[in-house]
């Protein structure tokens, strides 16, 4: 099979998801750059890939995807390497419904409402960090009350849940907020310490 392509830029959360799944699989991969922030915009080409224009998208001998968790889910399933998804189905159905509970009520929080605010803006929106900092302590008693004993979120086995997570959090603890916050949930702070220091979080971290 050739070398797979992801499309996108390294300082997405949804991207690094992507790259996380393919370097704990080993794979190697072409990573081409598509920023969608550009101050020209999204490349005209690049929404034949995806027709939404968000990143990444996927290709691997022809085939394309959009979509993290689709991605993320055909890298495990396509490859060889370690299982990335639990075989028990009430274990996949935690992992998945971990997933959508981070992209529907973390991503923005953490990210958006309370990283991104607080680093990137002039004069942040404190009444908005303060509601992002609400759901994040939310987000992260739910994902406390959910975790398996053991060191990841489904117990033993690393899985696509805990991949999904890492670079969100990563985002969320850039601030000093978001590691004060973590640092009031001692189960998901020892894992998230656990995950930071795995290879493939160095290896796909955002360069420069």
């Amino acid at each position: 099979m050739g070398k797979p392509v992801v499309y996108g830029a390294d300082y997405s959360v949804y991207v690094r998801i992507v790259r996380l799944a393919l370097a704990e699989k080993g794979i190697d991969y072409e990573l081409v750059p598509v920023d969608v922030f550009a101050a020209e915009g999204i490349p005209a080409w690049y929404l034949e890939h995806h027709p939404f224009g968000s990143i990444p998208a996927f290709e691997h001998d022809g085939f394309r995807l959009f979509e993290a968790s689709a991605i993320a889910r055909y890298v495990d399933e396509a490859f060889d390497g370690p299982a990335l998804q639990p075989k028990d189905p009430r274990d996949r159905a935690r992992m998945n419904q971990i997933i959508g509970m981070l992209d529907a009520y973390a991503y923005r929080s953490m990210v958006w409402d309370v990283a991104v605010e607080r680093l990137e803006k002039e004069a942040p929106d404190e009444t908005l960090i303060a509601s992002g900092l609400s759901q994040a302590s939310k987000t992260l008693q739910t994902l406390a009350s959910l975790k398996a004993s053991g060191p990841w979120f489904l117990g033993d086995q690393l899985t696509l849940a805990d991949l999904h997570a890492a670079p969100i959090i990563g985002y969320f603890v850039k601030v000093t907020e978001g590691q004060k916050l973590l640092a009031e949930f001692p189960g998901i702070q020892a894992w998230w310490d656990r995950i930071a220091a795995r290879p493939s979080f160095a290896k796909t971290e955002k360069a420069g």
